[in-house]
């Protein structure tokens, strides 16, 4: 698309992928700043971009733990669901000894809701709630782009485990179905592994067969 740059940082113990949304106007998205806070701000140096905003997928550590250094250089607004924000910067949150305890943000969190409409960088995306993995999971859709981030709902053949607390088997399939209903040519940009698409994951994924 137009005026649209992705870059992929991989990132912390767990190789979170971090996803840089870069905007025509000097204005970037992070999506989901696993830790290696300097590795992203370097990303953003080398683009000559200010961060807008960061979009979080799900409240698990190892997918925000650079959040809080982060927001210390770029004071942004952190657009995430109620579910997962209400404990994601609490003790229970950390994973020794890969996490700490996810550090405090110097600007709010903004709640997600299922519909939702954000503007990031400038291209329309939708928000798509898809517990299961997490009760607060949701996936990024820009339509215009063919362009869905799934965290860690759904990876190129396979799909996100449900045995942590606030995973939910039932509801992860249920999800599962609101993705798989999306255009085939749909680019699935997931929290681990490699890129995939709609048409791939339903011809290959055995979770989705």
């Amino acid at each position: 698309m137009i005026g649209m740059k992705i870059e992929r940082i991989v990132v912390g113990a767990f190789e979170v992928n971090c996803y840089l949304l870069f905007g025509p106007e000097g204005k970037a998205v992070v999506i989901d700043p696993g830790d290696d806070a300097d590795a992203i701000l370097n990303c953003l140096e080398k683009n000559q971009a200010s961060v807008e905003s960061y979009c979080i997928t799900h409240g698990h550590t190892d997918h925000l733990s650079a959040l809080s250094q982060l927001s210390t250089s770029f004071p942004a607004a952190t657009y995430m669901h109620p579910r997962d924000a209400s404990w994601a910067f609490t003790p229970s949150n950390a994973m020794p000894p890969y996490y700490k305890i996810p550090g405090r943000l110097q600007a709010p969190v903004i709640p997600l809701s299922d519909g939702q409409i954000l503007s990031l960088a400038g291209f329309e995306c939708r928000i798509i709630a898809t517990p299961g993995h997490s009760a607060g999971s949701v996936c990024f859709h820009i339509e215009s782009a063919k362009i869905l981030f799934t965290g860690d709902t759904l990876f190129a053949g396979s799909v996100g485990r449900t045995d942590l607390p606030g995973g939910n088997e039932e509801l992860l399939f249920a999800s599962l179905g609101k993705l798989i209903a999306l255009p085939e040519e749909t680019i699935v940009l997931p929290g681990h592994g490699p890129r995939s698409t709609i048409a791939q994951e339903k011809m290959s994924n055995p979770y989705l067969r």
